[in-house]
């Protein structure tokens, strides 16, 4: 087994959690932890190292002769890491931190122009790197420690992570005012909602000859925009561009909630930085809550 990377410190407080119960699930609970969450970050520990530091058993877990010895070493290592992070993190004048942020790209374009102008100019000590896809990969990146923060919709409930409802949206039918023929829909076709929306249009005796399918919003809301067709779309997305000039069809119960949420794992580190991050998001977004 070859070393891969660095090994993560939360992989290290699992690893110190379980030699010191040599029991996967008691460890778990001790910390706060599901039992697969700690496997995965104790095999991604293993890949990190290069070498087997557990052996299962019936009742429990072994340390190999190298989990013995890096034992002795991993106390210290996550001591050092957390010395050095408070160092840099805790200087609650000027907060410093480098954090990777994911959204959808649809969503970004409403939540976060704001946002990182007021963050970013008043904070040079704060870095993001952003990175864009389906809220639930956004999501499950979160959750295997690929991305510290997301802005996603409608996510699921997961026990390591920290969910928080940011704003309200809904997606429904819409159209160009000067559009006549409603024969075409335009529509996302990995967006959730659509099918219960089709269902929907159709009590409501609104139906559609042909589909037309795009993996952009934002290419479905200018499409739509230009009088091509009825546009299945989240309302924010829709009304984003001052000159579309869309108006939503069919009577007002045709549409479905979304949740537009921050996630973060439960046990990110709670620095100075990522406290203020959390918190100009929160304040920003809430100044835009409204649909109207």
């Amino acid at each position: 087994m070859a070393p891969t990377s660095l090994p993560h410190p939360t992989e290290l407080r699992y690893f110190l959690a379980v030699a010191e119960c040599l029991n996967i699930s008691r460890a778990a609970e001790r910390i706060g932890a599901t039992q697969p969450t700690v496997s995965l970050g104790i095999q991604r520990l293993e890949r990190s190292v290069g070498l087997p530091l557990l052996t299962r058993e019936k009742r429990g877990v072994k340390l190999t002769p190298a989990g013995k010895r890096f034992l002795a070493q991993a106390r210290q290592l996550l001591q050092q890491w957390e010395r050095l992070r408070t160092e840099a993190i805790q200087d609650h004048e000027s907060p410093r931190g480098s954090f990777s942020l994911g959204c959808h790209t649809a969503v970004a374009l409403y939540t976060l122009p704001e946002f990182l102008t007021k963050l970013l100019a008043q904070h040079p000590g704060i870095e993001f790197r952003l990175e864009h896809d389906l809220s639930r990969r956004i999501t499950e990146k979160v959750a295997r420690f690929e991305i510290d923060l997301g802005i996603v919709v409608n996510p699921l409930e997961h026990p390591d992570l920290v969910i928080t409802e940011l704003l309200e949206d809904e997606v429904a039918f819409w159209k160009h005012r000067s559009l006549k023929e409603e024969s075409l829909l335009l529509c996302h076709p990995e967006l959730g909602q659509t099918q219960a929306l089709l269902k929907k249009a159709k009590k409501a005796g609104i139906r559609f000859e042909r589909t037309l399918t795009s993996e952009s919003l934002e290419v479905l809301a200018e499409l739509t925009a230009s009088g091509l067709g009825v546009g299945l779309l989240p309302a924010r997305v829709a009304r984003r561009g001052a000159g579309r000039q869309l108006n939503r069809i069919g009577p007002s119960n045709l549409g479905v909630r979304d949740r537009v949420c921050l996630v973060h794992r439960v046990d990110f580190p709670k620095s100075g930085a990522f406290r203020l991050i959390t918190e100009t998001l929160k304040k920003t977004l809430k100044s835009n809550s409204a649909l109207s």
